[in-house]
């Protein structure tokens, strides 16, 4: 019998299969706990319909993603901080303080995607690279005044 699957199966296949099984696998198990659909030409066509959308989706996301690389990228941001008299900040400079202050130029950026490779603890030019989406980075530069 031909099915469907609505959700990953191990041993049968992914989300959005099409996959032929046994009349009893798929009747007893299956259909009856809601893994998959009877391969109907209506199934079928909503099927293809929801991955066509999904992939539209995707690739506006991809696109927004882009465009935000493109502002960021090369951009400059400057912090104002307490510190001491060598330039040692009291504290660290957090992803959090950072997204905040790409917000006020008008640029979104959630605080994980930041990658910060090691703590910001003294004033100076730092290089830091945000992840916006898989295979879009956009680098820019944090200065740490005093």
């Amino acid at each position: 019998m031909r099915v469907i699957l609505q959700k990953d199966v191990k041993g049968t296949g992914k989300k959005g299969d099409v996959v032929n099984v046994a009349d009893g696998y798929a009747k007893n198990f299956l259909l009856k706990n809601g893994f998959a659909l009877p391969a109907n030409n209506s199934n079928l066509n909503d099927t293809l319909n929801q991955k066509v959308a999904k992939d539209y989706h995707k690739e506006q996301e991809r696109q927004k993603a882009k465009q935000l690389a493109d502002q960021i990228q090369g951009k400059v941001i400057t912090l104002k901080i307490k510190s001491g008299d060598n330039g040692k900040i009291f504290g660290s400079i957090t992803a959090k303080e950072i997204a905040d202050e790409l917000g006020k130029y008008g640029l979104s950026v959630d605080k994980r995607k930041i990658e910060i490779k090691e703590p910001i603890k003294y004033t100076g030019d730092y290089k830091l690279k945000v992840r916006l989406y898989e295979g879009i980075f956009a680098e820019f530069v944090v200065k740490v005044m005093a």
